[in-house]
């Protein structure tokens, strides 16, 4: 998990541009890796200070402060759990004026969720909540007006929340969601990591989708999931038998041995179809008289 942890810590490179170019590839867009490799004599020393204690740390099941003050974009003060309590919640953790992951994230997240059949403020909500105590109802705002530029789908505007609050609330609800970043001083940004967390309704962290790229399926499944199958259909529930969330990569894996058995039970019920028209044929052609066509 210690790895997994420094994989995810190397996608934060908000803060490190310099850096950019020659770690570019463990951010973990498409498929993740389970771990960074270091290489051979390469010590935790030499890993820049901001990513040394930056990642997830999976809190699943774990209830969430819901009774924490937000504000909201138009600055009305009210509990979290105003946008909880009916459907799953897609929740993230960004800052509004950051200058390269924060929209990296969002913007992915709106291109996955454009993919769905899912409807927003009907299915699920997105929440994002910075984690910059200096951001204000208006960059929230602005931000959310970003992002429904990408996600042009009805509900969208009233099923997407973009929050602000105060450093206390924001740092039990980080630390409840097991966000961990770090402020840098020396460049005035903030070491994150990337990724988004599907919630469910009562407010328990269900799922943790990493990197900036979110693949439309691993998404519809966690938003299934952490409905508990209020959402979606009963060909989610199949995908659910076959597929299995792996907290490793913040994926859906394919199971070989359950489908196995789904084609096996699909194949025998096909037999069993057949043999019971052939045995209906049989008894109808014994039945007519000789000399009449069936």
């Amino acid at each position: 998990m210690k790895r997994l942890q420094i994989a995810i810590a190397l996608s934060a490179l908000s803060t490190l541009p310099s850096l950019w170019p020659a770690v570019a590839h463990a951010q973990m867009a498409g498929a993740p890796a389970a771990g960074y490799k270091r290489e051979p004599g390469m010590t935790a020393s030499t890993i820049p200070a901001p990513l040394r204690d930056i990642g997830f740390d999976q809190h699943l099941g774990r209830r969430l402060p819901l009774d924490e003050l937000v504000r909201a974009e138009d600055g009305r003060v009210t509990p979290l759990r105003e946008y909880f309590g009916a459907r799953p919640v897609v929740l993230v953790f960004a800052y509004y004026s950051c200058p390269m992951l924060c929209t990296q994230v969002v913007n992915g997240l709106a291109s996955a969720l454009g993919v769905l059949a899912l409807e927003p403020g009907r299915d699920f909500e997105v929440v994002v909540i910075s984690i910059d105590p200096h951001d204000t109802p208006a960059a929230a705002a602005a931000k959310k007006a970003a992002y429904l530029e990408r996600y042009r789908r009805p509900g969208a505007s009233a099923g997407s929340h973009f929050l602000t609050a105060d450093p206390p609330a924001i740092d039990r609800l980080t630390r409840a969601a097991g966000f961990r970043y770090v402020w840098d001083a020396q460049t005035n940004q903030f070491a994150h990591p990337t990724g988004v967390i599907v919630v469910t309704p009562d407010g328990r962290p269900a799922r943790y989708l990493f990197g900036i790229d979110y693949g439309p399926r691993d998404l519809r499944l966690a938003l299934v999931e952490a409905s508990a199958g209020r959402v979606g259909t009963a060909v989610d529930s199949l995908l659910l038998y076959c597929y299995h969330y792996d907290p490793m990569t913040g994926r859906y894996g394919f199971l070989v041995m359950r489908t196995l058995r789904v084609a096996g039970v699909a194949t025998v019920l096909a037999l069993g179809a057949f043999i019971a028209v052939m045995i209906q044929r049989e008894r109808r052609v014994t039945r007519t008289p000789r000399g009449v066509r069936p």
